[in-house]
């Protein structure tokens, strides 16, 4: 790592509220502590105000802010493929919005940094989901964000309808598949549904308030233990 991307580095890692330790810094970028404390003086000379705790730590000062969209090339990179995720695999209003946010950020970036974005090596093939799927996505996505009950026409695996109502609590892609994790009313207790069999969803149902033993965070619990 160059030095100038060095001393970039542990001011994004000292942008925080929190102190940072020498240690830590040496650790994350790899190399010793005597540098990181050369480094600190070096920024501390250059005019950025770092505060120093001895035996805590360090932080830039309350009130300095970094500069916005200064990205190294593979965070670039990496942010490039997952914009890219977004547009080939979710639903048309986040395929929508990741391409305006790749417009702003190409729009400031440093010259040498915009054919990054045009890069073509780093491909995200459309697996073709359905524009039905495409539509539960969003409206799934809104009814998690309004915790709002829906109903649902489902065809289990071996064919037989059911009709469900589900308190929709988080949304899973596994690579070719989407599914919902959900708590089932029918069932009383949690159960995950494929988008692709979901045939008909009614978004019209009750707010349902959060409750300990049916949040996303004991499903996933709950899917921990299974595995």
């Amino acid at each position: 790592m160059r030095r100038a991307d060095r001393l970039f580095r542990i001011t994004q890692e000292l942008d925080t509220e929190r102190y940072v330790t020498a240690q830590t810094l040496a650790a994350l970028l790899e190399v010793s502590q005597r540098t990181i404390y050369r480094d600190i003086d070096d920024l501390s000379a250059s005019g950025v105000p770092v505060e120093a705790v001895t035996g805590t730590g360090y932080r830039l000062c309350q009130g300095f802010r970094l500069p916005p969209l200064m990205f190294e090339d593979e965070e670039l990179t990496a942010l490039l493929l997952g914009m890219r995720m977004v547009q080939s695999w979710s639903d048309r209003g986040h395929a929508a919005a990741a391409s305006r946010a790749l417009r702003k950020v190409k729009a400031v970036l440093p010259e040498r940094l915009k054919p990054l974005l045009d890069r073509e090596a780093l491909l995200v093939p459309d697996f073709h989901v359905p524009d039905q799927v495409r539509e539960h996505v969003a409206s799934l996505r809104k009814a998690i964000t309004e915790q709002r009950k829906v109903r649902i026409a489902y065809r289990r695996e071996d064919g037989v309808p059911s009709e469900r109502v589900l308190w929709p609590l988080g949304l899973f892609y596994w690579g070719r598949k989407w599914t919902l994790g959900a708590w089932c009313e029918l069932r009383g207790s949690f159960r995950h549904f494929r988008l692709d069999r979901i045939d008909a969803l009614d978004m019209r149902g009750a707010r349902y308030v959060s409750t300990s033993g049916r949040t996303l965070h004991d499903f996933l619990v709950g899917a921990d233990a299974d595995n």
